[in-house]
């Protein structure tokens, strides 16, 4: 076979490639689905089926035999109810509280701030993300200790351990989560839309809740899933500001080890709330404009 006709297996497979678009997009999906699969979807279909089963009160021993007893109890224990009102209630205070911060801040970034210092504020705000979680949340309870803190000490008050020191400190852990997107959201708005509602006559802040806030709205919604979802599944920041309040998560890890299927239960409860608030954001259609 002359040199002009040989075809050397790799072209041999490029080609066959190239003519097989169906096989070319399975073969690029496969290893990152693959781990998807084993690392997400599997864990949390055990976790669903779990659920389902029961414990031995004698042995401790879970039984693998399907019954709805573990959600009857979540459902119709006033204790159970109360905890997960108040997780939901902490997880939309928080989605809220860093909306509003988030808001003023990544207008600055984007749209005040020159074009030198927008690099330095996005590092800033990136900050104390290169700090560990539990560090963050240690320094707060040095901050709201009603012995000794540094509320305590300077100001005379500190709201203590509880639900409000909560939010605080949750509020503080994800906002650079509501920051990013939302500064992202608010560069990417034309200038041209901003200069013709001011040409038009309509006031700075009548542009911003008309103009800028709608073109924006994704974003908001994309850095609400992060807020949303990351207190909802809290549960170390609930153990060490939060005296005795409890969430979900805490119910989860206290649960785990004495009964696993009640536990499954209960974080099955948190994955069904994350899908109705996925759900409700999807027909607002701002998932689609992400």
């Amino acid at each position: 076979m002359s040199s002009a006709t040989a075809v050397s297996p790799m072209r041999a497979w490029q080609g066959f490639l190239h003519r097989h678009v169906g096989i070319r997009i399975a073969g690029l999906l496969a290893l990152p689905m693959t781990w998807l699969i084993l690392l997400y979807v599997l864990p949390l279909a055990m976790l669903f089926v779990s659920a389902f089963w029961t414990t031995d009160s004698f042995t401790g021993a879970v039984v693998r035999a399907f019954t709805l007893e573990n959600f009857q109890r979540l459902f119709t224990d006033p204790a159970y109810i109360t905890v997960a009102l108040r997780t939901l209630g902490v997880a939309v205070a928080v989605t809220l509280l860093c909306l509003v911060l988030a808001v003023p801040i990544g207008f600055f970034m984007a749209r005040v701030a020159t074009a030198r210092w927008q690099p330095l504020l996005v590092a800033l705000m990136l900050t104390p993300l290169w700090a560990s979680y539990l560090v963050k949340v240690y320094a707060w309870r040095v901050i709201f200790s009603p012995e000794g803190g540094v509320l305590a000490s300077t100001l005379g008050f500190s709201p203590g351990f509880g639900w409000v020191a909560v939010v605080i400190v949750l509020t503080y852990l994800w906002l650079p989560y509501m920051i990013l997107p939302v500064h992202v959201g608010m560069q990417n708005v034309p200038q041209s839309l901003l200069d013709a509602s001011s040409d038009l006559g309509a006031s700075s802040m009548r542009t911003f809740r008309q103009v800028l806030l709608p073109i924006v709205f994704p974003s908001l919604v994309a850095g609400s899933i992060f807020t949303f979802s990351l207190s909802l599944g809290d549960y170390i920041t609930v153990q060490l500001v939060g005296g005795k309040a409890q969430m979900l998560g805490n119910v989860v890890y206290q649960s785990f080890s004495t009964d696993l299927p009640f536990a499954a239960a209960v974080a099955s409860m948190t994955v069904l709330i994350m899908i109705g608030y996925l759900t409700a954001v999807r027909r607002t259609g701002a998932l689609e404009n992400l």
